[in-house]
């Protein structure tokens, strides 16, 4: 997104919210928001200060070091050389601010947007204005996808559906060969180079025991060779190679087999049932005209889940933010490792993944929903019975 839009969009959320501006504040990497927002800037080995009030232009502050970087920006910058002159202009910048917002978490209770160090909370506080959370604001001004975007989240989307079929397939069409996890994985990669799809880290292939671990990475050296009777967890994702390109992530399971193992078909429907539970709720909450927070999606599919007898192994949020990163700003559906009450607003996208993890298997379901003025949008294939793989 240009950095002109997210300067008006954050301007028009400020002014609604009575807070005089947003700064944004870098040291060598630890804030990568501000670099989200701005967009890249190389090399930059000094603090670096982004001040973008609610009305008036943005002005930079950047250390007389790193003078050359910036120009290109077209933004009001000023130089310090030296700590004192550095407090001493950045105090000017915020002179008669009063509330303004950072990449702060109260209690570090959203990692995503705890981003400025406490030390530097004292500088900016010691300067006369009061710090509130940007994590709404930077939801709004820099979260929220265009059409175009979309579109290509749904190229993906659509591509990534179909990839997951052919791996199942692959696997069926291989047995006899002994595939491991490990070709799986480098079976998709290479639909994803085909395709014309930026190959990520991943995808999980995962079976069995395996697929108790949300993030199993398979390697030559760790993988396990598919065999009748495995059961077979696939999460993949991917977009199209273009840096404003929105990611697509999804996860299927199937089982080797003519006949799904009734501990199996249990466990999976107790997954598609929290899976549905949190779209259901997704849906009336637009028919009443009502704003969900990010944690109540976690709570109604983990209640779901705790109510079939599985409460125990659902050990992670029920799903995350969906961008330009597959792991991205704007708000997670949890109440479990965090509780997220950034609210659900038209443009975002999340995902929705609950999984149940035994010991001796895993399963998790995963679907992409795009928040758009006229309610959720399910953007991709939902998966409803467990895939069967024959040779």
């Amino acid at each position: 997104m240009p950095f002109s839009d997210v300067v008006e969009q954050a301007q028009g959320y400020m002014q609604g919210q009575e807070l005089a501006g947003w700064l944004l504040y870098d040291y060598r990497g630890m804030n990568p928001i501000l670099w989200d927002t701005l967009g890249p800037v190389p090399h930059v080995t000094r603090p670096c200060w982004l001040w973008i009030p609610s009305r008036g232009s943005p002005q930079l502050l950047v250390s007389y070091v790193d003078q050359g970087r910036f120009g290109h920006l077209g933004i009001e910058t000023a130089l310090f050389v030296g700590r004192d002159d550095m407090v001493d202009k950045l105090g000017g910048l915020l002179t008669g601010a009063g509330t303004i917002a950072m990449e702060y978490s109260p209690g570090g209770a959203l990692p995503r947007v705890s981003k400025v160090d406490a030390g530097t909370l004292e500088l900016v506080r010691g300067l006369g204005v009061e710090v509130v959370s940007s994590a709404d604001l930077l939801q709004y001004a820099t979260q929220r996808w265009d059409e175009a975007q979309l579109e290509t989240h749904l190229v993906a989307a659509k591509k990534l559906s179909v990839i997951v079929q052919q791996a199942f397939g692959y696997i069926g069409e291989n047995l006899a060969g002994s595939p491991t996890e490990h070709d799986v994985a480098e079976f998709i990669r290479g639909r994803f180079s085909e395709e014309g799809l930026e190959v990520t880290d991943g995808p999980t292939v995962a079976v069995n025991e395996h697929a108790s671990d949300p993030h199993f990475d398979p390697s030559p050296e760790n993988s396990s060779i598919i065999k009748g009777g495995d059961w077979v967890l696939i999460d993949l994702w991917t977009r199209l190679p273009d840096p404003d390109a929105m990611f697509g992530d999804i996860t299927w399971t199937a089982y080797v087999g003519d006949a799904v193992p009734p501990k199996h078909q249990e466990v999976f429907d107790a997954v598609i049932g929290g899976r549905d539970a949190a779209v259901e709720l997704m849906e009336q909450a637009f028919k009443d005209g009502r704003t969900l927070q990010g944690w109540e999606l976690d709570r109604a599919a983990r209640d779901y889940i705790s109510r079939a007898g599985y409460g125990d192994y659902f050990n992670h949020r029920l799903g995350h933010s969906l961008g330009r990163e597959v792991h991205s700003n704007a708000v997670n559906l949890d109440d479990w490792e965090t509780h997220d009450t950034r609210p659900l607003i038209p443009g975002i996208a999340v995902t929705i993944e609950p999984g149940i993890y035994l010991p001796e298997f895993g399963v998790r379901s995963e679907i992409d929903v795009f928040i758009s003025d006229n309610g959720p949008q399910v953007t991709t294939e939902m998966q409803r019975s467990v895939v069967l793989i024959q040779s």
